[in-house]
């Protein structure tokens, strides 16, 4: 397909992010990039290598409230007027415990009005779009079981995690009837626990918070024990996830997780090693680890050709790797 700017025009929302600014990394490479965050929870740092690439730009934007891509002299150089844009991808919302459990009424104004008014986006240039949910739309499944797409989830709407969980039920609805009404081609991707460079430390997600604490020699505390499982994806493998389905015929919703399972005490070990830790662990034993179930990846083996490939021992040494060259730099 011809383009008048020679490339591709694609917005990444949330782009600053440590997801979106990955998947940045990625398509700016063939593409003209489009990232819209206001920064509140993600970072300048993730993308400052990208801001002098005439193939970037970012526009500092509350989704909130509606944006007009035609209006920005920023964007003239990608000819949007004339050519629009092909592609939406909508990162954006506060995703750790930390940002939605200290600011719920934003996380829910992410997911209902940032959600739309990204929508409005790729309904004006008929673009296809892509809405990264997530596994806790879920809520607290059976352990024992690999969670499928067709599972409806058992969420609470008022606890603690609900302005995340139920907020992005709620854009999952959103995306789906809007596109029925619209006749659009949108993608639901469901996400879960994944890691990787640019993990935000101490941001309540375990693994940031155990590498973090491993680094600085202090004790490890588990509200659980180190018999627990956990799953674990590599960012990585992740964005290779989104490409494929934005590139193929399927709407999803589709589960993108790890195919296997992990003891705590594994990870940790792993950790320790990699950062030659000598900190202790203390297991409160308080809660089981199990808030989600293993997610049943076979739809994305099976359409997509998709699965992990990246070891968690790999991933965690290349984390661990980039954190340490962040904080030199900050240095």
């Amino acid at each position: 397909m011809y383009y008048p700017s020679g490339k591709k025009n694609i917005v990444v929302t949330g782009g600053a992010g440590f997801i979106g600014s990955h998947l940045c990394d990625l398509l700016v490479s063939q593409h003209h990039v489009i990232c819209i965050d206001d920064l509140s929870t993600g970072s300048i740092e993730n993308i400052e290598h990208l801001l002098a690439n005439p193939d970037f730009e970012l526009m500092r934007h509350d989704l909130v409230l509606p944006l007009e891509l035609t209006k920005l002299p920023e964007l003239k150089k990608f000819q949007v007027e004339f050519q629009g844009v092909q592609e939406v991808y909508h990162l954006a919302t506060p995703s750790t415990p930390k940002d939605y459990e200290g600011n719920p009424l934003k996380t829910v104004l992410s997911s209902s009005h940032a959600t739309y008014n990204s929508l409005l986006i790729a309904k004006q240039w008929n673009a296809k779009f892509l809405f990264t949910s997530s596994s806790w739309v879920y809520g607290n499944a059976d352990s024992a079981k690999l969670i499928p797409e067709t599972y409806w989830g058992y969420v609470d709407p008022v606890g603690s995690t609900a302005p995340y969980a139920e907020g992005k039920r709620f854009a999952e609805t959103l995306v789906y009837w809007f596109a029925q009404q619209y006749k659009l081609d949108t993608k639901i991707a469901r996400l879960a626990s994944i890691y990787g460079p640019r993990m935000k430390l101490g941001s309540g997600r375990q693994i940031a918070d155990i590498i973090g604490r491993a680094m600085k020699n202090e004790p490890i505390e588990l509200k659980s024990n180190q018999a627990d499982t956990l799953t674990v994806v590599y960012v990585l493998d992740i964005i290779e996830g989104l490409l494929k389905m934005m590139a193929s015929d399927e709407h999803g919703p589709m589960n993108f997780s790890a195919n296997t399972s992990y003891s705590l005490q594994d990870v940790i070990s792993a950790i320790k090693a990699i950062t030659a830790s000598t900190s202790e662990v203390i297991e409160k034993n308080e809660i089981e680890l199990h808030q989600h179930a293993m997610l049943d990846i076979s739809l994305a083996k099976e359409r997509l050709g998709w699965y992990p490939v990246v070891t968690m021992e790999d991933g965690l040494k290349k984390t661990v790797d980039s954190i340490r060259s962040m904080q030199m730099r900050k240095h």
